[in-house]
């Protein structure tokens, strides 16, 4: 589902939807960007053919630069998809680190794991299928990094499994912070409230230190101080 698609939605349901960033601020910033290579582009276009949403380069760049800047060895992704914000993981990742995919979605998975290890060979790549804080919970820490990117009514419930797992001055990077506007709502949607939540969470936790980039649908990094 795209961007339009999503807040279409969000607009037939009654909440307010805003443009995080102006649309021609975003294509002016999408304009900056050089040209991808071949994998990337392919990872792309299957979002638009499958209408599946992804983060899109904008994110992906920051998720690329948080890895190099913090020298990633172990990353955790808390909702992969098929492999689009792994592969811009990867891309930042020290040569000899790890990404852990996880999908509700075998499918996902495997397509994931047809695409980036033949792309990073001197990387590695674990694919888990299930609901992600349950195997975030089998997995000894510490992480590096680690994503959310889950169902929204669940965000609620990843601090307590993630704090645990991540290591001090390790980043907790959460997506659909602002889930197009509808935060600023006084939505009863259980989604909306979980959101609302969970960012409220992030930024009352003594042990993380967080700010809210307003830039695609939201991005929170949270740096694990204590």
């Amino acid at each position: 589902m795209n961007k339009k698609d999503i807040q279409k939605s969000f607009f037939d349901q009654g909440d307010p939807q805003l443009d995080i960033i102006h649309p021609q601020i975003e294509g002016y910033l999408l304009s900056l960007l050089p040209k991808e290579d071949s994998v990337l582009s392919t990872l792309e276009a299957e979002a638009e053919r499958r209408r599946f949403p992804i983060v899109g380069p904008l994110v992906g760049r920051i998720l690329e630069q948080l890895t190099r800047m913090t020298g990633a060895a172990r990353v955790f992704e808390m909702g992969s998809g098929f492999g689009y914000s792994a592969y811009w993981f990867a891309k930042g990742l020290r040569r000899d680190g790890t990404v852990i995919l996880t999908d509700g979605s075998s499918e996902n998975i495997k397509e994931a794991m047809k695409n980036l290890p033949p792309t990073f060979p001197d990387r590695k790549f674990i694919g888990e299928v299930g609901e992600a804080i349950d195997i975030l919970g089998r997995y000894p820490g510490p992480f590096d990094i680690i994503f959310n990117d889950i169902d929204k009514e669940a965000y609620p419930d990843v601090i307590q499994v993630v704090l645990p797992k991540l290591k001090k001055g390790g980043l907790l990077v959460s997506d659909n912070v602002l889930w197009f506007g509808s935060v600023i709502s006084k939505s009863e949607k259980p989604d909306v409230q979980a959101i609302q939540k969970y960012n409220q969470m992030i930024y009352n936790e003594k042990g993380l230190l967080t700010t809210i980039l307003p830039i695609r649908d939201g991005l929170s990094i949270s740096q694990k101080i204590v």
